[in-house]
């Protein structure tokens, strides 16, 4: 498995996401997505990444149940500040420091890990300043709780007074061939100058990029990606456009679209280490290979022509007042 280092963490390039074996993307599958992780492992990827949120908590007890006995071969990321209830209603985006602290011993013991790799800002509280949160995670470092710090979704701005207080080791934020904000918005910049490492989360476009979702009939009925604008009337059809474009490079490359679509992100800096999310040992089989692919000059600019910053149709979410604050 080749390695890469979020600052000074060392990690698997690729990652793996656990969220949807919880939620959001249809029903889940708990034997099935524990052997995914397992394979993982067996594989060499030691980067795994789960959030209090997802279930909610239920993903946290699950990636648990997984690493139980193989500790030793993960860095372990997690998340706090999405509050969620047990009954899954939302509270709202909480940074108060008791809250911080209250969260991470939730997590420690889901997940049943003395303590967490990396720890993130999920989403930044407008209410509580920066500077007062990561006092508190700071001092979870402090107390042995926590070994590194990340920050979700931030702007460039949050991201410096952020750094000021304790290092961050890594930023996550969405970024693939149809999400190229953070180009344009200074966080990339921003972080690199810093020497902060980046992790991409849906970095296949929320499976959108693998070619595979035709129409909303391919997503259960439940699936969170129904609600999202880019999926969305006629946002839809524009946007796969850009997987057309893909497809048609992959297939002269002799790779699927997925693997284009991850080698593009890869190819952006080995400071990059993102993190597709799957349930199955197939999907993770065929996104590891994209770590044996390399692209020429001439394929990235076609990709880059083919998905250039704002070509996407539609917001992320059906509400943005929560990213980069």
């Amino acid at each position: 498995m080749k390695m890469r280092k979020l600052r000074n963490l060392e990690v698997s390039a690729l990652g793996l996401g656990c969220m949807g074996m919880s939620e959001f993307y249809g029903p889940g599958d708990e034997a099935s997505s524990i052997s995914t992780i397992h394979r993982f492992l067996e594989l060499g990827g030691t980067f795994l990444d789960t959030a209090d949120m997802y279930g909610p908590f239920t993903n946290e007890v699950l990636v648990g149940k997984a690493i139980a006995g193989k500790r030793d071969q993960v860095i372990l990321a997690t998340k706090y500040g999405n509050e969620r209830g047990a009954d899954g209603s939302w509270k709202g985006i909480n940074g108060r420091p008791e809250y911080v602290k209250a969260a991470c011993d939730a997590s420690l013991k889901r997940l049943g890990v003395d303590y967490i790799d990396l720890y993130y800002q999920h989403r930044v509280d407008r209410n509580t300043p920066i500077e007062e949160t990561w006092g508190a995670m700071k001092e979870l470092v402090e107390a042995g709780k926590v070994r590194h710090l990340g920050i979700s979704e931030a702007s460039a701005a949050t991201i410096r007074k952020a750094h000021s207080v304790h290092a961050i080791t890594a930023v996550q934020t969405e970024w693939s061939l149809w999400t190229r904000d953070v180009e344009a918005n200074d966080v990339l910049a921003t972080v690199r100058e810093l020497g902060i490492g980046f992790v991409p989360y849906s970095p296949l476009g929320r499976g959108f990029l693998t070619g595979a979702i035709t129409s909303l009939d391919d997503l259960a009925a439940d699936d969170r990606r129904r609600t999202y604008p880019r999926f969305q009337g006629e946002n839809f059809a524009v946007n796969f456009a850009i997987v057309d474009a893909v497809k048609a490079i992959a297939n002269t490359k002799g790779v699927t679209p997925a693997q284009l679509a991850l080698t593009w992100v890869l190819a952006q800096g080995n400071d990059i280490v993102p993190i597709p999310g799957t349930r199955k040992v197939s999907r993770l089989e065929e996104n590891l290979a994209a770590l044996d692919i390399a692209l020429s000059d001439t394929e990235i600019a076609a990709l880059n022509s083919a998905a250039p910053i704002g070509v996407t149709s539609g917001e992320r979410y059906p509400d943005m007042s929560s990213v980069n604050a």
